[in-house]
Parts: structure tokens; sequence; C-alpha cells
């Protein structure tokens, strides 16, 4: 019997997986353009200026506007849609922190809506079950890049006379029936942290095809002034949260190369899908048939213990990383949180800030779908599929060898 690596046998994979970032000559061309010019800032250059205008188009957008991140592009499209104290904002309790961090920093409140056990996506009749009087704004997360079901979003968004604002912070290039997602709802976030598909180490932006939305971001990111204004004229209070030159440069080479990433993602994707058909246990998450492109950051699957002599998803992770295939856990869910539970705390005025030890934190309504999957969930990042299909033959097999070695 063949002996797992785990327990010292031979990997089955020894070959590295494609590395990340990627670069070339045109990142830095970009960049050495930016370092003669002296024009280091977004005040003084035009790259940034030049990336949003290639950004917006290509999200199918009227506008956009570079920030610093986007968990800083969250904040400034909720406070632009006028949410603060005493809202309620609904999201997904199975997204990146800064989702409902965002919430906490202009003063509302998260309320997080469970998600579809299939797609790992916020469910809309969760939604619809969490509305109050004091929602303001619904934050569908699309996560991995897969879009979620937009139509029934803005229908009980339209109904309510609620803000959508999109977190795509996971989903460059990705698609709702033909429509690009970021501008389907009021405004849409997306990140360039040095993870993403397309990234300058930080850095994020906000789409939007609403002027008057799109005018209050630029003047919240660029500390309150407004276009045509004195350099001192702050007419409103915001941050400096204006990207650099230096980034923009990276993007616009990072952006003349995702379209061709995006094919080549796609295409691995679908054909590891079709490969772990073949194994049972390992369910791949669904998509949508509305899902007219999908960014594929994330390559998200279901894992069954009993298929696997009742080893735990855990364990499993091990066994699968020492036959030489990255994968990982992902996130827990949020409405757990200790982080989330505190601010909720401070925010009500029963803790204070910075407040630790023994304090007794509120507990939120259960999300029993996103709490069961966190539990049982495998995530291959979207490096992995700049590979080729003997890279997610590697997957299936090595998974097909722990099966057969744990049974």
């Amino acid at each position: 019997m063949e002996e797992l690596a785990i327990e010292g046998g031979t990997p089955l994979r020894t070959m590295p997986y494609p590395s990340w970032p990627v670069w070339d000559e045109r990142e830095q061309r970009q960049l050495l353009e930016v370092l003669h010019s002296g024009q280091w800032g977004i005040l003084d250059g035009g790259k940034v200026a030049q990336f949003e205008r290639a950004f917006a188009a290509y999200q199918g957008a009227r506008r956009a506007l570079c920030v610093t991140s986007g968990t800083a592009a969250l904040e400034v499209a909720l406070r632009a849609l006028g949410v603060g104290p005493g809202d309620e904002v609904i999201t997904s309790p199975y997204t990146f922190v800064a989702t409902p961090s965002a919430a906490f920093l202009v003063g509302a409140r998260p309320v997080f809506a469970d998600i579809d056990p299939a797609t790992y996506l916020i469910d809309p009749s969760q939604v619809e079950a969490a509305i109050t009087d004091r929602t303001r704004a619904i934050v569908p997360v699309h996560i991995g890049g897969c879009p979620c079901d937009m139509d029934a979003i803005m229908e009980i968004a339209r109904r309510h006379g609620l803000y959508v604002l999109e977190d795509a912070c996971q989903a460059w290039g990705a698609s709702w029936r033909g429509q690009p997602v970021g501008a389907i709802g009021d405004l849409g976030c997306f990140s360039f942290q040095a993870s993403k598909n397309i990234n300058a180490g930080e850095g994020g932006a906000i789409v939007s095809n609403d002027p008057e939305l799109a005018e209050r971001c630029w003047s919240l990111h660029n500390v309150g002034r407004v276009r045509e204004g004195a350099w001192y004229q702050h007419e409103f209070l915001g941050w400096n949260y204006r990207m650099t030159e230096w980034q923009g440069a990276v993007l616009l080479a990072q952006l003349d190369r995702l379209p061709e990433h995006v094919a080549l993602r796609a295409d691995n994707a679908a054909y590891l899908a079709a490969r772990l058909g073949e194994v049972e246990g390992i369910t791949p998450a669904a998509v949508d048939p509305r899902v007219t492109g999908h960014a594929w950051h994330l390559f998200i699957a279901t894992y069954d213990p009993a298929a696997f002599g009742g080893r735990t998803c855990a364990e499993f992770l091990k066994m699968l990383n020492a036959e030489g295939i990255p994968c990982s856990a992902g996130y827990v869910p949020l409405n757990r949180s200790p982080a989330i539970r505190r601010s909720l705390a401070e925010q009500a005025g029963e803790i204070g800030p910075w407040e630790l030890g023994e304090v007794d934190l509120p507990e939120l309504p259960a999300c029993p779908v996103a709490e069961d999957l966190c539990q049982r969930t495998i995530w291959f990042q979207q490096r992995l599929f700049l590979g080729d299909h003997e890279d997610m033959d590697d997957i299936a097999a090595a998974i097909a060898k722990i099966q057969r070695a744990v049974l």
C-alpha cells in the first residue's frame, strides 16, 4: 500500500505550483516612468487616473475611484451612501472581517444573513428575513469571485428602499447575466491587496454608475475637498485614502494581462471540477447558471468526512498539504468572531475600548449553514489555476491517494 507523505511516504507532488505575483517588463516600465517623472502622487501624476478609466471600462461602470485598500473602499462607500450610527447593514457571515468592520467604522451595526449551502454566497431569503426598520443597506459578497444572486438582491432592495453595496473585492472581471459586477448595485468595491488576482501590494477601488455618489466618494477619499475647489477648501470631513502613482503604475500592467489570466483560471477550474467529480466526498461550490463570468480567486469545495474514514477536515488538509497540494480551510463564521462581538459590545456601551480579560460578549444569532460549512471547507487559491491541466490532475490524484490510504 502506498504510504502517505504525512506518515513518511513520498509526496505525490514535489514541483511547486505557479508563484504569485506575476510580473514582467510591463510593471518595470510603468514603475520607471513614475520614478523618472518625479510625480509620485495622484495630485501630480496621471497613472492612477489612467487606471481608473481603464478599470471602470473593464467593469462596465461609468466611474472608478482608487483608494488605499478594499477596506477603505467599503468604508468610503458606506459613508457616501449616508450609512451611519443607528443604521443596520445586512451582509454575509462568510467573508473577510473587513466587510462588517466597514460598517462599524461608520458607526453602523452589521447584521449577518446566512449563506446558501451549495454556493457559499449570501442567501436572499435570509436577507429578506433580516430586514428591520433600521436596515439601510445590503452588502452582498461575491466570495471567491463568484457573483451572488443579484436579481433577487436588487429586487429585495428596491422593494424595501435599501442601498446595495457590492463587496466585489474578489471579483474582478466577474459578471452576472452578462453584466460585470460592482456597478449592478449603487456602489461596488474591489481590492488590489497582494493575494488578489490583480494586485499592487495594497489598494482598492470603488465603481459606480451614479455621478453624485461617485463625487461623494471622491471628496471623502481626498480629505473632504470638492473638485475645482481651493486647496484648503474642505467642505466635508474625509480622509487621505488616495492611491499612489506607484500602485497605479503596477495596476495598469496587471490589468493588461488580467483577461488572459481570467480565461486560464476558468479553464483550469472547470477541468478540476470535472476531475473532482470522479472522487467521492469532495463537492465543488455550485455556480448559478446566470453567472456569466467567475473570477476564480478561490476554488471552494465542501469536504465529507464520511468519505475519508471519518478524518476531520483539518486532518485532511494537513495530509493534502503534505502531498504537495497547497490548500487551506478558509474563513471562520463571523457571527462567532470575538472581534465582531466585542465591537458590538463597545457600540452598545457595555464594555470600554480595548477591554480584554473576563468580559461577557454578546451572542449573535446563529448562522447554521455558515457555521457548519466552515468546519468542512477546502480552499484552493487562484495562483494554482495559472498552471495547466496536469497541475489540476495532481490535485485530484493526491485526494484519491489520501482516500485510498484512509479507507
